[in-house]
């Protein structure tokens, strides 16, 4: 009996690394379903994990945004043989979200520098993910640009210069779920962008 369970247990693992790998290999070829299924399996365990880290409703929001924008932009980061795409996923989202608390605690200590580069991005956000090489600079660069001014603001405060959603917005003088908004369609417009010029 013992066998026989743990005969299925591993051919149930199996099964599961098989279908995380489909929904991956999906992704790099753009699937916005195979991204729909991948959020709407994960993103509650996404944003519980990301809530438990930063104890702030909205910023959670804003992880998780970042863990699926990044997954959606580098599906390739996730490697089946090594793991689930729960576990990979829940790990970037403790990730990601130990990063926002130390960027927010640097803030208020004014030890941030307001002046970032291009070259200097990291801190793990997912658009600054993709700067890893002049070819992908001048890809962000260009889609930038593709923005309306409002958009292309909001997003440059957000991350280029680390700022939060209620920086942003206090900033821009907006209430913040307009400042929200703007940064949601600008990172969609972007990803967008950037996944059309992979694919050219």
């Amino acid at each position: 009996m013992h066998q026989r369970s743990t005969e299925s247990s591993t051919a149930e693992r199996a099964a599961s690394s098989e279908e995380d790998a489909r929904l991956r290999d999906r992704l790099v070829f753009g699937d916005e379903d195979a991204f729909s299924e991948v959020y709407e399996k994960y993103s509650c365990l996404v944003y519980t994990i990301a809530v438990r880290v930063t104890r702030d409703e909205r910023a959670a929001e804003d992880v998780a945004q970042e863990v699926f924008l990044s997954f959606w932009q580098r599906p390739f980061a996730f490697d089946a043989a090594k793991g689930s795409l729960r576990g990979w996923l829940a790990m970037i989202a403790h990730r990601r979200a130990v990063d926002l608390v130390r960027r927010e605690e640097a803030h208020r200590r004014g030890n941030q520098d307001p002046q970032l580069s291009m070259a200097a991005l990291g801190g793990g956000d997912p658009v600054a993910d993709q700067v890893t090489d002049a070819d992908t600079t001048h890809r962000l660069r260009a889609a930038l640009r593709t923005l309306p001014e409002p958009l292309r603001h909001a997003v440059t405060l957000a991350y280029l210069h680390g700022r939060t959603y209620r920086e942003v917005a206090m900033e821009l003088g907006l209430p913040e779920g307009t400042a929200k908004s703007r940064l949601r369609e600008a990172l969609r417009r972007l990803t967008v962008a950037l996944s059309n010029h992979a694919h050219d």
